[in-house]
Parts: structure tokens; sequence; C-alpha cells
């Protein structure tokens, strides 16, 4: 969910020219050609981009929609400055394409990093600490020309409306808006936000958060990178671990998150919880699954 429909309808959006196999061919043959002879397919599909494995080494990260187009720019930007102070794997690019007769954006060839999307293998609860020790590395002062993101970097209630709207419409089809939820986003909204602004993920959910043998190995999908609410991205605790345990731990190993903080990182939890599955219950069953895990968490610990 790197960047969202301006369309008032629910669902994932689709794609706005085709990409296959045969174009990326083609876009490595004219400005990679020393890597169009690995073999490529596709792999995925999110709101934003396609993927394409290229050999065993390479995966291929093309905009499937003009919006994402500047996002694979911030991503091509930063990621180089940022990954040598992480503590886990980030795909840094390995080569950038540039736009073409037959594409119109730039892409990126990127480290093919291993793992399965946490949505699909949770994490175990001891690697709790390790994600609040890469979102303190992450989390630190950004410089002024940092990207500006207008979906991540503003205020928990400059996002209210479109909450609001997907609110409305979860309590008519789903049990999950509980009291205890609405309760949470009404105290979230009306938390100050009290720290100053660091670098931000920004859409750091289970689907971009890599695991093997139930350890974390990597963090993927960059593109809304952006300086913010640390309280953006600690709502990844509640996205990630099933246990109630395993989320206490990694609020005290990422240490000193005052009470505000939380009370913000619970309402961009419930933030991501409410989009992901609004869109995801009319054609995404995967993400309206990890949405729905969401806000039972954030419910529990409420």
């Amino acid at each position: 969910m790197e960047s969202e429909s301006k369309s008032s309808s629910p669902g994932m959006p689709e794609a706005e020219l085709e990409i296959d196999t045969d174009l990326v061919y083609s876009l490595l043959e004219e400005q990679h050609p020393d890597l169009s002879h690995l073999p490529i397919y596709p792999v995925d599909a999110g709101w934003d981009n396609a993927m394409f494995r290229l050999g065993d080494r390479w995966c291929v990260r093309l905009p499937r929609r003009q919006i994402a187009a500047a996002l694979i720019a911030n991503e091509q930007t930063w990621l180089p400055q940022l990954a040598p102070h992480l503590p886990l794997p980030v795909p840094v690019p390995y080569r950038i394409g540039s736009p073409a007769a037959n594409y119109p954006w730039r892409w990126s060839v990127l480290p093919w990093l291993t793992g399965v999307a946490a949505d699909q293998t949770a994490p175990h609860a001891d690697q709790a600490p390790r994600l609040a020790a890469f979102l303190r590395s992450l989390h630190t002062p950004a410089p002024a020309n940092a990207p500006i993101n207008p979906f991540r970097s503003v205020p928990l209630h400059q996002r209210a409306a479109r909450v609001e709207e997907c609110l409305q419409r979860l309590r008519q089809t789903t049990n999950l808006i509980t009291p205890q939820i609405q309760h949470i986003w009404a105290l979230a909204l009306e938390t100050p936000m009290e720290v100053q602004p660091t670098w931000l993920h920004g859409d750091l959910h289970a689907r971009n958060v890599l695991v093997q043998d139930g350890a974390i190995t990597g963090i993927i999908d960059w593109g809304d990178i952006t300086s913010g609410d640390m309280a953006t991205d600690l709502a990844a605790i509640w996205m990630l671990f099933a246990e109630k345990t395993a989320r206490q731990e990694a609020i005290a190993a990422y240490a000193d998150i005052s009470e505000a903080t939380l009370q913000r990182a619970q309402g961009w939890a419930i933030f991501f919880g409410a989009m992901l599955l609004d869109t995801g219950l009319v054609n995404n069953p995967r993400q309206a699954a990890m949405a729905a895990q969401t806000l039972r968490r954030v419910s529990e610990d409420g």
C-alpha cells in the first residue's frame, strides 16, 4: 500500500499498463544487456509495483501506475544512503532503469532477499527485539530534502476522514470495528505528536517484512519512505506479532516510547488495518486476512 488510489471506490487499483516478461526482457536487453540472458518470471504485484525474479540473485521492480513512478525514484536515491546504518537487509538498487519507448517510468534491478512475506510465515516471538533494533536504527532525523509523502508524513488526524469512511463500511460488513477499536482510534486522534520527525519506512505491514525459519531476514518496498511520526512504523508491532508478550517485548526493546507515542502507534495500526481490510475485502483476500489480524491484536491490547 505504498500510495493510495485517488478513486473513492475501494479495492486494489488496476495497473495502468500491461507489464509482462516480454517487456522486462526488452528493457534489460536495451539498458542492461549483460543481465538479459537470465531467466525472468513474475513474482507478485502490489498496489504500485510489479515484481519479476531475475535469475537467482536479482529481481526487477517496475511501477504499474503513474503515481508510483516518484516512489521508485525515492528508493533509488535514499536506500543506498540508509542501508549501511540498518541492521537488516534492504533492497538497495543494483541497477537503475530509465524510461524507454515501450515503458514510461524509471525502474530498478534489486538484490533478491531471502524469506517469505510475514503474513504467510510469521516471525517468531523472539524476533521482537530484532524489529525494535531495526526501527531504532531507522528512526533518526531526516534531512530537509527527505521525500514528502502526503499519506504518511502527516499527523494521523489528517487521515481521519479517509479512515472513517472505511470504518463505516467495515461496521456493516464485519464485527472487527469493536467499541474498543473505536475508543483507541478516538484517543489516538486526540493525542498530539510530541516527538521530532524521523526517517520512516512508511508502509511496514507484514507483506513488506521477510521471514525465514522464524527470523526476520529483510525489509522491502520502500516507496513510501519519508520523514514523520515514528508511531507510523511502530504500528508494525501489531501487524507482525500474534503473541501479546512479543508485542510488549518489542515496545520495551525499542525503549523510551512515551504513552502518547504508543497511543498514536495503535491509531496507525488501526489506520493500516482499516484501509487494508476495506480494500482487501473487495479483491485481495490475503490483504484482508492480514488486516483483520491487526485489528484483533490492537483490540486485545487496548
